[in-house]
């Protein structure tokens, strides 16, 4: 007896149909078949689960009723010549730059770098050069933060990312850069960056995402993995800028071992609604997990940020310092938990949400939480909601600084705490003029 696959209500899957899918397969037939299948099983668990509900905790204080997947799709090829937006604005050891899912430029690691053994290649070069590796540790980490549905659809849409490999003992002396664009009304990217460090190694990775024009609508569904082993270091910087009118997810996930240490530097600037779940794991004796975030929010914008702080090993420790400014009517939405296992003993787990409120129509929401089995540890967790000192306000204004200005110069003291965290001047300079820009948006 034959089965009949039943397609699931629109409401469920929205443009993202079986039809799509079997067009997104067609394209990557060449993948390997265990992939292929992991494929096929992440589109049924996306089309079986049901959409956010109010009765969702992992969705408290989000907007739902504009959560859409209708209106969206998988977007044709264009070249990097014709992108309006390309300037790449980071020099480092090499870059990678995607476009509606597919690479349409890079510029190679230097050949003595390449000759210690460092991979930065696209994850279908990957699939196909370095399966081992990729299977290991590509989408890992299950979803643990509420969108296991949005989860399985990235899995199921995934095309095509960066694969940044280094192995035992080498250090990549300068950043590497990956870029994702979004280019075509209505377009759906699916960027994804899997980082491995192998003990002992070192590097630093800038991962930007953007709109090629500012007043597409556009759906990003993107993620990274971030594996890092014994003693190794990793730096991992995100700037999010999509358009205005873009509805965002993105998942992160890390894996921290013994005496690792991994920097997550994540600035939110654009999207109309975007949700960043953020998971670390530390697995071994003396692993640490810096998680660090800035948020410019402006007109109607809601970042709705997850975060995770697993603590599984004794002497582990991480510090979670989310800073967020809210202007206009603009939304965040905060909810982070450390968690600590019953054999990780002498764990040092900080988490900090701070809100600077620059009007009265602004909303931060913050869930900070602790679940702690251990009995030999120090964890704190706070929140607070303030608006700017008036006093320093005057005090600029009284030598000739405009109000806008002063705002802006007393936002970036506000944020310097978390920019201040990045070593690379380059870097640090470029995420400090995208927040600069939203300030001109505004």
């Amino acid at each position: 007896m034959s089965s009949v696959q039943v397609s699931p209500p629109a409401s469920l899957i929205g443009s993202f149909t079986r039809e799509a899918f079997a067009a997104h397969l067609e394209r990557v037939k060449h993948l390997p078949a265990w992939w292929l299948d992991r494929k096929r099983a992440a589109y049924e668990r996306f089309a079986a689960a049901p959409m956010p509900k109010r009765t969702n905790e992992g969705w408290r204080f989000s907007n739902l009723a504009t959560l859409t997947l209708d209106g969206f799709t998988l977007p044709a090829a264009v070249r990097f010549d014709q992108l309006e937006h390309r300037e790449l604005g980071v020099t480092g050891a090499g870059h990678l730059v995607f476009a509606n899912n597919r690479l349409v430029a890079s510029q190679e690691l230097d050949p003595s770098t390449t000759g210690q053994g460092i991979i930065f290649d696209t994850l279908q070069h990957a699939l196909l050069k370095h399966a081992d590796l990729v299977k290991s540790h590509l989408l890992a980490q299950p979803s643990k933060l509420g969108s296991d549905k949005f989860a399985a659809l990235h899995e199921a849409f995934l095309e095509d990312g960066a694969f940044i490999y280094v192995p035992q003992g080498i250090a990549a002396e300068l950043p590497v850069g990956v870029f994702h664009y979004a280019s075509g009304a209505g377009a759906a990217v699916f960027p994804h960056t899997l980082v491995i460090a192998e003990d002992n190694a070192k590097v630093t990775v800038a991962d930007f995402f953007r709109s090629e024009k500012s007043t597409e609508a556009h759906f990003a569904c993107g993620g990274n993995d971030l594996y890092v082993g014994h003693g190794a270091q990793v730096s991992y910087i995100a700037m999010q800028d999509w358009s205005r009118e873009t509805l965002s997810f993105q998942f992160n996930a890390t894996v921290a071992k013994r005496d690792a240490k991994v920097l997550a530097l994540n600035l939110h600037a654009g999207a109309r609604q975007a949700r960043h779940e953020s998971f670390s794991q530390l697995s071994a004796p003396g692993a640490h997990s810096e998680m660090l975030a800035l948020t410019v929010a402006h007109g109607t914008q809601e970042f709705d940020q997850r975060t995770l702080q697993i603590h599984q090993a004794p002497n582990t420790s991480s510090n979670l310092l989310y800073k967020n400014a809210l202007l206009d009517s603009a939304k965040t939405i905060f909810s982070g938990l450390i968690v600590v296992d019953p054999d990780a003993q002498k764990t040092d787990a900080y988490q900090s949400n701070r809100n600077l409120m620059l009007s009265d129509e602004a909303e931060a929401n913050s869930l900070p939480g602790l679940e702690i089995q251990a009995n030999d540890v120090r964890c704190t967790h706070g929140a607070t909601s303030a608006r700017i000192d008036r006093e320093q306000e005057f005090y600029l204004e009284s030598r000739g600084i405009r109000a806008a200005q002063a705002q802006e110069l007393l936002v970036f003291g506000f944020f310097e705490e978390v920019l201040g965290k990045i070593e690379h001047r380059e870097l640090h300079d470029i995420l400090t003029e995208i927040i600069r820009e939203k300030f001109k948006e505004n």
